[in-house]
């Protein structure tokens, strides 16, 4: 069963323009599964097999012979050196949009030479697993608590939904691979009981901020391995690291992020909640709700082909703001409550009385069954899962 994913006409549309698009993102997020759907006719091939690999690094000019223009080449990372001989060729016949659509798992692994090699060539698009509104597209509205519980916990992986499999098993299937082939291969993990302690630990962060220290002592590992798995993390579309949010440019380099991860369903595995109802009762469902709104956010940004600009806000009296969209030298601000009745609190007020108030463009609170948003001009605006009205015109219409 196929879903209809919202990025595909920013890919439509860039394939007739560029020579190259990449598509990177996590794993089993659907990558290839979309670019075969949007372009039947191109050729097809995996480099993750080891012989197709083994001579695309070594005679890239024999591979790309073998494999002609129109081609999807899937999992790029697996032969870089592909990229200088991928060049040559495109510069043979720059005119020609659309002639090799690329796909990568791991970003850290290959945009250094994506940079180096197609620049002024390629356009690089990000896929994540499903948004919650793809999910209503294929399983009717969220409008119930009950609902958005369900899609908290099973996550948006399209496997698990084209195929109605069980989420624990598919996620506990998900991590074994991803320890065993991202990790292992981009940072030779000594030991992956660290890590899955790493990993396990960092989702009961989740939406905090991150504290590098107290983590590596958590782990028993030192703050430069933080660093680095955190990394891979991020580069992967595992984990996103919200920066906050200053006038001040440089200010945002400098000061501690807040840890989120992308996909609801894979930190309610790795928390051990094995059902909605664990889900209800937890805790963590406040950080829970927080971090799925913030994954939806993300994905509304990159579903247009866009990067996410998305930060949030702390001072030093304890006011805060979940999310802030900068606009120019103005700002939505978004706080997301999973109480029915929740307020604003005084994040937004002490911004206003921070930046002037001309700088809030609106106030926005999230709660499981409506987004209500305020605008200058009174506009409220329903709807639980629509986050499109934050964003720029879609280019593609």
């Amino acid at each position: 069963m196929w879903i209809h994913r919202e990025i595909r006409p920013v890919l439509e549309a860039e394939a007739g323009k560029r020579p190259v698009v990449l598509v990177t993102g996590a794993r089993q997020s659907g990558k290839t599964s979309l670019l075969e759907m949007a372009f039947p006719d191109h050729g097809y091939v995996t480099l993750d097999e080891p012989l197709e690999a083994e001579q695309a690094e070594q005679s890239g000019a024999e591979f790309l012979e073998r494999h002609p223009p129109p081609v999807i080449i899937d999992e790029l990372q697996y032969a870089p050196q592909l990229l200088r001989t991928l060049k040559r060729a495109v510069d043979r016949n720059r005119d020609r949009s659309g002639q090799y659509l690329l796909t990568g798992s791991q970003k850290f692994a290959l945009m250094e030479g994506v940079s180096e090699s197609l620049a002024g060539r390629v356009s690089i698009l990000e896929l994540h697993s499903l948004s919650l509104r793809e999910i209503e597209r294929d399983r009717g509205p969220l409008d119930r608590r009950a609902a958005v519980l369900d899609a908290l916990w099973r996550g948006g992986y399209p496997e698990v939904y084209a195929r109605d499999l069980v989420p624990s098993r598919f996620y506990s299937d998900y991590v074994a691979t991803y320890l065993e082939r991202d990790v292992r291969q981009a940072l030779n993990v000594r030991s992956l009981r660290d890590f899955n302690r790493f990993l396990r630990l960092c989702a009961t962060r989740s939406g905090q901020l991150l504290n590098m220290n107290g983590l590596a002592g958590d782990v028993g590992v030192s703050p430069n391995t933080i660093r680095a798995w955190l990394s891979v993390l991020e580069a992967s579309n595992v984990v996103l690291l919200l920066p906050p949010y200053f006038r001040n440019l440089g200010k945002r380099l400098v000061k501690s992020p807040k840890l989120y991860f992308l996909d609801t369903g894979l930190l309610c595995h790795l928390l051990g909640m094995r059902s909605p109802d664990a889900v209800a009762e937890s805790a963590m469902l406040g950080a829970l709700f927080e971090t799925l709104v913030a994954g939806q956010l993300v994905r509304a940004f990159a579903n247009r082909g866009l990067r996410p600009d998305l930060y949030f806000y702390r001072d030093h009296h304890g006011n805060e703001v979940d999310f802030v969209v900068p606009v120019g030298g103005r700002a939505h601000l978004i706080e997301c409550k999973w109480a029915e009745t929740a307020s604003l609190g005084r994040g937004p007020a002490a911004i206003a009385a921070a930046f002037g108030q001309a700088s809030v463009l609106s106030r926005t609170c999230i709660t499981p069954s409506k987004v209500s948003t305020r605008t200058a001009s009174g506009l409220e605006r329903l709807g639980p899962v629509d986050f499109n009205w934050l964003l720029p015109d879609d280019p593609t219409t």
